[in-house]
């Protein structure tokens, strides 16, 4: 399917205007419209450990009525395992981009994972060792992918980017260090949220949609690169010095009001 009408129109990056222009033209165009949605910062507000973030008890019903909405094209792109972020909208299935990409959960419900290895495994376990004595630090095990976090313990970033790097040195090309906030992560050099978002706008119901996608940290801002280059909406949740999204929103909280206002 493909639609003719015109492309939304490019913006400067002013935190005020972001909700009513997304709203807008989620409003008044579904089906012209394709949603790309981070969670952790994004949909969900950041929490000192990765297992303590709290899912407001109405959001997965109201994306699955945006969902509904817009025929279907919504997907959620983000760093987490695609089984732990269906555990945060259960019992609602969206179509999921896991692990930056890694993992692909298509609309017609099929899955694709990049697998893991027993080198990586060991790697993993060594990581946990070599991490034992930094406190506040933890190790997050997302089976092709692993992180470091230091979000409790921000002054040992200095310690643990050493660490990440020789385990990318010994990871080898298929795996590349991704950093995000108060976050190291090694994760398939293959997998990408811009390639993620081009994968699903190749299928339908998102083929022939303009995208709008909305995210909080730099591991979104090759999705944001894809929707300004195919005329779409981009989104940054914050206060970013730099980013290539053309609109932003103040916070998860906003993010979420936009949901509610549109699943109405």
């Amino acid at each position: 399917m493909s639609y003719t009408s015109k492309p939304f129109p490019a913006a400067t990056p002013q935190p005020a205007s972001g909700q009513k222009k997304v709203l807008s033209a989620l409003s008044s165009s579904p089906q012209d419209c394709a949603l790309f949605l981070d969670i952790d910062g994004t949909l969900l507000d950041l929490a000192e450990v990765p297992d303590a973030i709290v899912v407001p008890p109405l959001l997965p019903a109201g994306l699955d009525v945006a969902s509904q909405r817009l025929g279907g094209a919504l997907a959620l792109v983000t760093g987490r395992a695609l089984a732990y972020a269906d555990e945060l909208f259960s019992p609602f299935r969206f179509p999921i981009a896991g692990l930056h990409g890694a993992e692909l959960r298509r609309p017609d419900g099929k899955v694709a994972k990049a697998e893991t290895t027993a080198a990586f495994e060991a790697l993993k376990a060594d990581l946990r060792k070599e991490t034992e004595g930094l406190e506040g630090v933890l190790v997050e095990d997302k089976g092709a992918a692993v992180a470091a976090h230091y979000r409790l313990a921000p002054h040992k970033q200095a310690q643990v980017e050493p660490i990440m790097e020789r385990m990318l040195s010994r990871a080898g090309p298929n795996w590349t260090l991704q950093r995000g906030k108060m976050v190291l992560e090694l994760r398939p050099a293959s997998a990408d949220k811009g390639h993620a978002v081009e994968a699903f706008l190749s299928m339908p119901p998102f083929a022939g949609r303009r995208p709008i996608t909305i995210g909080d940290d730099v591991t979104d801002e090759a999705m944001f690169r894809i929707a300004n280059r195919q005329g779409g909406l981009s989104v940054r949740v914050g206060a970013p010095s730099e980013t290539a999204a053309a609109l932003t929103l103040p916070s998860a909280s906003a993010v979420r009001e936009l949901i509610g206002q549109f699943a109405v």
